[in-house]
């Protein structure tokens, strides 16, 4: 029987994420026009689930993408300690060639293990991890059985290495798109299980 279910939720799309411009905790862009269908898509497939505690980063894509279950009578908190990994140097750059290649073999260092190289000014995995783990930690004690947590891409990935007992090298198997959710769950035994993976309720078809 599990005491808490944990649903981590990707922000809604913004005009960076529709340009392959680069975004991080240092660009607080708002959700654009089918980021709020997707948002309104997800609240139809989620509103009956009973949520008593609502968690979200502190850009304000986040606090956007599940404006309609803060509710007065739900405890609602926001916590920066979930905010997307810093880009640094990158941040707010166009996904051209040369930047796709420099991001793809920083991937391929992550992945072998090295999770302290980050962009000049920004974060590593490391780095990032660190916060994450205390940001989930605090939301396991504050409270709560149905807990809505809307954060970012990067971090989700990061992360679900984090509570699952994976290797932080091992982040990329973890899949993410704009409003995709994860369902995790807390057991009597205080361990978190992956009970499912949804992903966005909206095909570009759709949009």
């Amino acid at each position: 029987m599990s005491t808490k279910k944990i649903y981590v939720v990707r922000h809604g799309q913004t005009d960076y994420n529709l340009k392959g411009v680069v975004q991080g905790s240092g660009i607080d862009a708002p959700i654009n026009a089918t980021g709020k269908k997707q948002a309104a898509a997800f609240y139809e497939n989620f509103k009956n689930v009973p949520f008593d505690h609502i968690y979200h980063s502190g850009l304000i894509r986040t606090k956007q993408s599940i404006a309609q279950f803060l509710k007065p009578d739900i405890y609602q908190e926001q916590l920066v300690d979930l905010n997307e990994i810093s880009w640094g140097n990158y941040e707010g750059l166009p996904m051209d060639h040369e930047e796709n290649q420099y991001y793809v073999n920083m991937l391929q260092r992550w992945s072998t293990g090295e999770l302290d190289f980050k962009i000049e000014g920004g974060e590593s995995p490391r780095q990032v991890a660190i916060r994450l783990k205390r940001a989930f930690d605090y939301i396991l004690t504050t409270g709560g059985e149905n807990i809505l947590v809307c954060m970012h891409g990067r971090a989700i990935r990061i992360l679900m290495t984090v509570v699952l007992g994976y290797e932080l090298r091992y982040m990329d198997v973890f899949k993410h798109e704009n409003l995709c959710c994860y369902l995790l769950e807390e057991k009597e035994d205080g361990k978190i299980y992956l009970d499912s993976y949804h992903p966005s309720p909206l095909t570009m078809k759709e949009l």
